[in-house]
């Protein structure tokens, strides 16, 4: 990427799946300087050896930066001299900020807060925010502390593209197949130990993506960003019943056991509401949404409104393109960390 030529990348949260999936892809590219900041010197430690390793030319582009979104001052210390992020720092364990829907707050709202006002006041050129299916039409505390996150991302954008700045845009996941936390691992450690994989609902439908075109989002989002953009990637799904056989199809069949829903579990999941398809853009393999550039004209938001407000349906992981067991072994058998489990 030609706009990427000896230019300073950072990557918030990069040291989770998304940001070791970013670095790789940007790291043989000609990039001058890349930043992994995160909070865990642990993981950034064991990053560190790994480049070392497998990239012993490339590693040296890499730098270190402890820090956490909640802190300003670390944010704007990390900032001088990038030229475009990837804010990928979340807490995003649905059942976790059930719990603790204050942290989902200080990370996924005031986190991205901090991120962006310091990237404007750097002069950051772009910055690209990772959301998630879950933020439209959110019924758990992780999908609310990320669809507010959105509309904090927007109120940024705007203020930054009124001086003539940062461009500030957001992505929007569905399930990232083998990524930290995700059920595919799950299901691969339950069948290794010999038990049943626990499955909440077999009839539940979840997006399918693996890390490699969630990269291609992020890249596509660089490429084509206007001031407060939302992009959404098309994406296949499955239910959770057929994503259980799939795997037990590779890894062995050890029986399966329901365990019912989780908190704040939705049926199927939403990437694009029937509100935002009104203005979406489809772009092939993406939907570009833009922002919603009405300002604060009292007379005509009360007065005048709006006659049409919705399309006839949202983008969602049940009118998707929905994978059969088959479908869904080769879409596993995309994934790395699968290859790798299979090999091991």
């Amino acid at each position: 990427m030609s706009s990427f030529s000896d230019a300073t990348l950072m990557i918030t949260g990069g040291t989770g799946s998304f940001g070791h999936t970013v670095l790789k892809h940007f790291l043989t590219t000609d990039v001058g300087q890349i930043r992994i900041f995160s909070r865990d010197e642990k993981k950034q430690d064991d990053m560190r050896h790994e480049l070392q390793a497998r990239y012993p030319e490339q590693a040296r582009k890499v730098k270190f930066y402890v820090g956490d979104v909640r802190d300003p001052r670390s944010v704007a210390d990390a900032m001088p001299g990038v030229d475009y992020i990837f804010h990928a720092a979340a807490l995003k364990q649905v059942p976790s900020c059930e719990f603790f829907p204050m942290q989902a707050v200080k990370t996924n709202v005031e986190g991205t807060d901090n991120v962006l006002h310091a990237a404007i006041d750097a002069g950051v050129k772009q910055v690209v925010c990772l959301s998630t299916d879950k933020a439209a039409y959110p019924i758990n505390a992780m999908g609310i502390s990320k669809a507010m996150m959105e509309h904090v991302i927007y109120a940024n954008a705007r203020v930054a593209a009124e001086r003539g700045g940062t461009v500030i845009c957001c992505t929007r996941y569905g399930n990232v197949m083998c990524s930290r936390g995700s059920v595919i691992p799950l299901f691969i450690d339950q069948i290794r130990a010999g038990n049943p994989i626990t499955i909440t609902n077999p009839e539940m439908t979840r997006f399918l993506m693996n890390l490699d075109e969630a990269v291609e989002l992020v890249r596509f989002a660089f490429e084509h960003a206007k001031p407060g953009d939302l992009f959404v990637q098309k994406a296949d799904a499955s239910t959770i019943g057929d994503l259980a056989k799939g795997v037990q199809r590779l890894f062995g069949d050890t029986g399966t056991r329901i365990i019912g829903t989780r908190h704040g579990e939705k049926l199927y999941e939403t990437l694009v509401t029937r509100e935002e398809r009104l203005r979406a853009v489809d772009m092939g393999d993406y939907y570009r949404v833009a922002a919603d550039n009405r300002d604060l004209n009292y007379d005509k938001f009360f007065v005048e409104g709006k006659v049409e407000t919705e399309s006839d349906e949202s983008y969602t992981s049940s009118n998707t393109r929905l994978l059969d067991v088959d479908g869904v072994v080769k879409k596993l058998l995309t994934t790395d960390y699968v290859k790798d489990c299979l090999g091991r």
